[in-house]
This record gives structure tokens, C-alpha cells and sequence, in this order.
């Protein structure tokens, strides 16, 4: 009965407003959001939706350290000064466990619609049930590998299949002299913590099992933590243990490094003759060795503690910027596609031919544990990785505390 009220309120909501030009052009939507590509991409189209509705747009950018606790500052509040939320997919477990985010199924029904374009592992890591939906997706950071073609070719072979072999012609490769194997981001808390999923999930392991319980501390977690301290020790660049996001790629961009475990869409980044010659022309992206890798994302949801009018007016910009026509807009751009359909439309392949390597990264990508402190346990599980990438700890034992450590968080 609940939800039939729910799903009666926002039609007749959405009706009115339908019949009141007038009281659409007096609304602000008003979200906080990341200064980055993706948020850039979406502003310049800004004015269409405008036009369309009416209802004007103000994005505020910042750097991602200050989102969190500003968003939670207006959302523990009376009412949120923002009415539409951008939310990565670490706080998509917190947000609606702490009832700060409105259920978008009435809203997806009642406009009709049409959610069948978006990637179920899109949706499975920004919390959608059976229940409820609390975020639509808007742009993933899946991650897989990117690496030299020429390098590969000229050693007369082909990027292995599996993660043992990928660790393997790294060490190779590294050996050789030339170049490092394998530039990798090792530093503790989020860089090596986002690395060290893909290997996880490349040797078959998880973070959970499939009814939520920690299952961590197996023989494939620990096969992927020795790999990856071997990696980290014998393909890796000096000072790997240290290393960021953006070490890894001013290494890849120099022509120093074969391959790096990355985002999808650091692709057209580094083959850009313009920012990197050394390796322009010389790069492809392939799924993780294994098969999987960690998934990504964000997503737009709407604040519970805001008025009808403006849940309303967030619903129509969310309806409008996901729909397949905008999406793919955005994509001829530059953006991340969630839906399959704008990854193959003809337009966007036609622009980034390697959007069809990045569809396949993002439908294999795996989630890392999405609860209220999953921020929290990304410093836990690095400083795990650390001390075994370092010999301060064996695999097995780093392993078994990172899964007692996760286990602790989701108890509390």
C-alpha cells in the first residue's frame, strides 16, 4: 500500500507539474559534483535541458576530498541545500542505509522510463534491488588492463589469459631491461586496495559470497596476494610501494612501462600523440587476465529530506541526462557509458573504436564491498596489502586480517 501511494503521489506530482510551465521555470536543481571530465561533459549540454523544461541547473565542482562531508552535512540536515545528488559508488552503502536517499522506482514508473540499456553490474554496484532503487547510474570507472602492443609483439607473443601469466611476462618483460613490466599504483589505502581487487577477482576470489558473508580468506585470495607481491617486487617500478594513480601513468606515458592495471578510460589519455608520443598508436585494453576486475561508478540519486517539487525536478534532469539520446551525446564526448546501447551505437563506436574493449571491461567488472564503512575498509585492506608487498607479512596472514578486519566493519 505504501509504495501504491508512493507511485500515486509522484504520478499526480508529475502531472501537475506537466500542466504548470510556470511553476517548472521557477526551479533550481542544484547538485554537488566532482570537478572532473565527466562533469564538464554534462554542463556544456546543460542549457538543451533548460530549453526543455525549463527548470535551470547549477553544478558547484570541488576536488572529490571535500564531497563526502559536505553532502552529509546537508543531508543530516533540516533540508539538503542540493536536490540532486552525485554519489560514488563507496557512499552506496551508507546513504540509503542511512535513509538519506529517496526510492527512484516510483519516479522510473511513473515517467515510463526505460532502464533496460543499463549493465547489470552498473546497477548491482550502486545498491539496486528487488526493493528498492536507490541510484541511477551515471558513469563507471571500471578497471582492466592497458598495455603495449608493439612490446607484445615484438617479444612474439600474445597478452596471456590468465593472471599467473600476465605476472609472468611482466617479470618478463621487466627483466629484459628496457622497460618495467607493470607500472602499479602500491600506495596504502585506496590506490593498492582498487589494484589488488582486480587481482583478487581474476583468481577467482571475493570479497563476499553470494549471501553477503565475508568469504575473503580463501586459497584464491591468497594466490592473488602473492601474486601481486610479486609483481609489486619484480615487474614494478622503483618506489611501486609509494606510487599513485598519477605516477603509473606519467610512467605509462613516457614509454617506461608495458602495461598498468587501470580505469577503462585512461585509454584515449595516454594514446594521444599530442600529451604522449612515446606510446600514441602503440596501446590496446583488454578484460583483466582472469577474466574479471573491479568495478566502478557513480550515480545520481535524489535527497529524502527535500520538498515534492524539488524530487520532481531532480527526476526530470535524471530522466533527461540517462536517457539514450543524451548519453550518447555525452559519449561522442568522452563519457563513460552505464547503458549497453550507447556503448554500441554507431556514433560513439564510430568516435572511440576501443569503447567496445571498455564495454567488456565494464559488463566483467566485480564490486568492491559496498556497506556504510567501505570507505573505511579501503585503509584496513591497504595497509594489509602493504605489509605483504613490503615482507612485513606472508599473503595468507595479511589475507586472514584484512577478511577479520572487513568482517569487524560490517558488523558494526
Amino acid at each position: 500500500m505504501k509504495h501504491q501511494l508512493t507511485r500515486a503521489s509522484a504520478l499526480a506530482l508529475l502531472g501537475g507539474l506537466a500542466a504548470s510551465p510556470t511553476f517548472a521555470q521557477d526551479m533550481t536543481v542544484r547538485a554537488l559534483m566532482e570537478d572532473v571530465p565527466e562533469t564538464r561533459i554534462i554542463e556544456a549540454l546543460l542549457p538543451e535541458f533548460t530549453e526543455q523544461t525549463g527548470i535551470a541547473v547549477e553544478f558547484e565542482k570541488v576536488g572529490y576530498g571535500d564531497m563526502h562531508d559536505k553532502l552529509v552535512a546537508q543531508l543530516v540536515g533540516g533540508e539538503s541545500y542540493y536536490n540532486l545528488l552525485s554519489v560514488d559508488f563507496l557512499w552506496a552503502g551508507e546513504f540509503p542505509e542511512a535513509g538519506w536517499l529517496s526510492d527512484l522506482t516510483p519516479f522510473v514508473e511513473a515517467s515510463d522510463f526505460d532502464m533496460s540499456g543499463f549493465i547489470p553490474s552498473m546497477l548491482d554496484l550502486l545498491g539496486a534491488s528487488e526493493d528498492s532503487l536507490p541510484i541511477i547510474p551515471m558513469y563507471n570507472y571500471s578497471m582492466g588492463l592497458i598495455y603495449r602492443t608493439d612490446l607484445l609483439e615484438a617479444r612474439g607473443a600474445t597478452l596471456p589469459d590468465t593472471l599467473e601469466g600476465y605476472v609472468e611476462l611482466a617479470k618478463a618483460v621487466s627483466a629484459d631491461g628496457e622497460v618495467v613490466g607493470a607500472a602499479m599504483q602500491g600506495q596504502k589505502g585506496d590506490p593498492n586496495a582498487m589494484e589488488f581487487s582486480n587481482y583478487l577477482y581474476a583468481a577467482g576470489g571475493s570479497y563476499l559470497d553470494d549471501a553477503g558473508a565475508v568469504a575473503l580468506d580463501s586459497d584464491e585470495a591468497v594466490t592473488a596476494l602473492t601474486l601481486y607481491t610479486d609483481a609489486i617486487q619484480n615487474a614494478a617500478q622503483t618506489g611501486a610501494l609509494s606510487a599513485t594513480l598519477d605516477d603509473t601513468m606519467r610512467l605509462m606515458c613516457s614509454g617506461e612501462a608495458f602495461s598498468m592495471v587501470t580505469y577503462w578510460w585512461m585509454l584515449p589519455q595516454l594514446d594521444n600523440a599530442q600529451t604522449c608520443p612515446e606510446v600514441s598508436g602503440k596501446l590496446a585494453l583488454s578484460v583483466m587476465p582472469g577474466g574479471a576486475g573491479e568495478s566502478g561508478g557513480w550515480g545520481w540519486g535524489i535527497p529524502s529530506n527535500v520538498s515534492d517539487a524539488d524530487k520532481d525536478a531532480a527526476w526530470q534532469f535524471i530522466e533527461w541526462v540517462q536517457s539514450k539520446e543524451v548519453a550518447i551525446k555525452r559519449a561522442v564526448e568522452g563519457h563513460a557509458p552505464v547503458q549497453s546501447d550507447v556503448f554500441s551505437a554507431p556514433e560513439v563506436l564510430e568516435a572511440h573504436p576501443y569503447y567496445a574493449d571498455g564495454q567488456a571491461v565494464v559488463e566483467a567488472g566485480k564490486s568492491f564491498p559496498i556497506f556504510t564503512y567501505s570507505a573505511q575498509y579501503e585503509d584496513v585492506l591497504g595497509t594489509q596489502i602493504s605489509l605483504a608487498a613490503s615482507d612485513d607479512a606472508s599473503p595468507a596472514d595479511a589475507i586472514a586480517a584484512a577478511a577479520s578486519g572487513l568482517a569487524d566493519l560490517m558488523d558494526q
